[in-house]
């Protein structure tokens, strides 16, 4: 396996004096109430295919043959944990090495939820948090046999994104199941209370959050200073996801206690991190000075809900530029104009990624309404996924990671890669192409209808419901067409039929009985 050398400026003195024994202290598991495995059956995707979600897309064939084609892959790595091993419940694996890593499996779950009911791929956490040691530390690579920490490089790279309570909160969004919450919150809360002792930058004047290449997952991208803006904007988002689990199990006064510890943070960052001339967040160093490398980390903020209307335009500025980061394929994790950019990808110099395409695009979508922000996110999702199709199609397989620059994979990429990079041809066709945002919770259906041709989903289940909802090719985007509707129970569509009016116009709403029925929408004025 390659050694990197990590680019890092400006590290305080906490982080050069943490130590390998500082991870050890207490016992493990005593935060989390499972102890013991449970036998069960792993599910074939021969047995299982009629049960998934069957997108509808008349136009574009290529798009349900890649997600079929993802599925199949993520099939073959559910998985059992071998004989002997102290892990507590199945789960995915990343696909290529005899460790679960925290930063793939929260990527994995982004898309393996629409298999909930076949496969709880949430329950992969469960051995994340049986390994916790007391005092709250959670290595970033476990291994499978024995459940013991494997130490590449030293132990400042020890740490992955801080998106556990993230990771559960968006499971819950399309199972509805909260049953978790309960369990959970104590690990969640240890193991921010770690992060606080052992990843904040104490000796600085930012009091923000530091990482590592290796650890933010990011592994040889130029980086530096003691203050990362992916590590902060993860706390946030990390906070506001454990309040949300709080108020569910009736911790409110703690709910507000890590909102207000998720808004002080964010105040830091705008504060500290964001360049109005470039239109960006950067690293800074422990006197708060701008670190300036354009990566895909400059972007966190946008999903952690940090940024103001006028920020969020100047990073789709950002985006959308030819030069840097609208390329051939969107979006390079490192920019096209900056020194180490690779064309070949070499990993994370210039790679295009899942997990950070996945934040880029569900960024854009916290801010629904705003400079087109929803119509961009469905441009770069169709980018992104007509490189992958064409990849596929030359070479049978889908890629760990893919070049910016060529329709190729990109340079160190592994094959058969369902792992993380299933989100594409899963999760953002459901949610960005096909429009559909499902709120298993709360029984709502939001479907942003960007398209003209026949197209709709089968099948798609999101809490207790079971629903299809095709709707019928229409003259143009502004043209009224029928939804055909089948569900198992009753629940709440919201329908948008193009962004660029959802300022001017309400959106049609309808209260779909359990049955079959045809919704007729309107016609969107001019």
């Amino acid at each position: 396996m390659k050694k990197w050398v990590f680019i890092l400026t400006g590290l305080s003195i906490s982080v050069m004096a943490f130590s390998q024994d500082m991870t050890y202290q207490g016992g493990r598991g005593n935060h989390f109430p499972k102890k013991k495995y449970t036998n069960s059956l792993i599910p074939a995707f021969a047995e299982s295919k009629s049960k998934l979600p069957e997108p509808v897309l008349t136009d574009n064939p290529g798009y349900v043959e890649l997600y079929w084609k993802s599925w199949e892959l993520a099939f073959t790595h559910f998985k059992k944990p071998p004989a002997g091993s102290p892990f507590v419940s199945d789960f995915i694996d990343e696909a290529f090495s005899p460790a679960v890593f925290q930063w793939d499996t929260f990527f994995m779950i982004e898309f393996a939820r629409y298999a909930h009911s076949i496969f709880p791929a949430i329950q992969s956490l469960d051995n994340f948090y049986c390994r916790q040691w007391d005092d709250g530390f959670i290595h970033r690579e476990i291994q499978e046999k024995d459940g013991m920490e494997f130490w590449f490089e030293g132990p400042q790279h020890a740490v992955n994104p801080p998106l556990f309570a993230w990771a559960e909160v968006e499971s819950w969004k399309i199972s509805g199941d909260n049953s978790r919450f309960k369990n959970v919150y104590p690990a969640l809360v240890k193991n921010l209370e770690w992060l606080e002792k052992n990843r904040k930058a104490d000796l600085s004047f930012h009091h923000l959050y530091w990482n590592t290449g290796l650890g933010s997952g990011m592994d040889n991208t130029p980086r530096g200073g003691s203050g990362w803006v992916d590590m902060s904007a993860q706390m946030v988002l990390a906070y506001n996801s454990l309040a949300i689990v709080a108020d569910a199990i009736g911790k409110s006064t703690e709910a507000v206690s890590h909102r207000k510890r998720a808004e002080d943070i964010g105040a830091a960052i705008n504060k500290w991190m964001w360049n109005e001339q470039d239109g960006l967040y950067y690293d800074i160093d422990n006197d708060g000075h701008q670190i300036k490398h354009k990566t895909a980390a400059c972007f966190w903020p946008m999903i952690a809900g940090l940024c103001s209307p006028s920020q969020v335009q100047k990073l789709m500025d950002n985006l959308k530029n030819p030069h840097t980061f609208w390329r051939t394929n969107v979006f390079p994790s490192l920019a096209a104009d900056e020194e180490n950019f690779r064309g070949d990808g070499m990993y994370w110099q210039g790679g295009v990624w899942a997990p950070t395409n996945v934040m880029i695009i569900k960024g854009l979508d916290r801010y629904a309404g705003l400079y087109n922000t929803t119509e961009f996110g469905v441009l770069a999702s169709e980018r992104y996924l007509d490189n992958l199709v064409e990849v596929y199609r030359k070479t049978g397989t889908i890629w760990e990671t893919y070049s910016s620059e060529s329709v190729s994979r990109a340079f160190w990429s592994k094959p058969d890669f369902v792992g993380w990079s299933g989100c594409g041809p899963v999760q953002l066709l459901i949610e960005n192409i096909l429009g559909f945002r499902p709120d298993g919770a709360n029984k709502k259906l939001v479907w942003y209808m960007n398209r003209i041709d026949e197209h709709g989903i089968k099948k798609l289940n999101f809490g207790s419901i079971t629903a299809s909802l095709i709707a019928q090719k229409r003259k143009d985007i502004n043209s009224g067409t029928q939804i055909s509707i089948e569900t198992d129970a009753n629940f709440e569509l919201i329908v948008f039929l193009n962004e660029q009016n959802s300022l001017q116009f309400k959106p049609q709403t309808f209260q779909i009985k359990k049955g079959k029925q045809v919704v007729n929408m309107t016609a969107v004025s001019q």
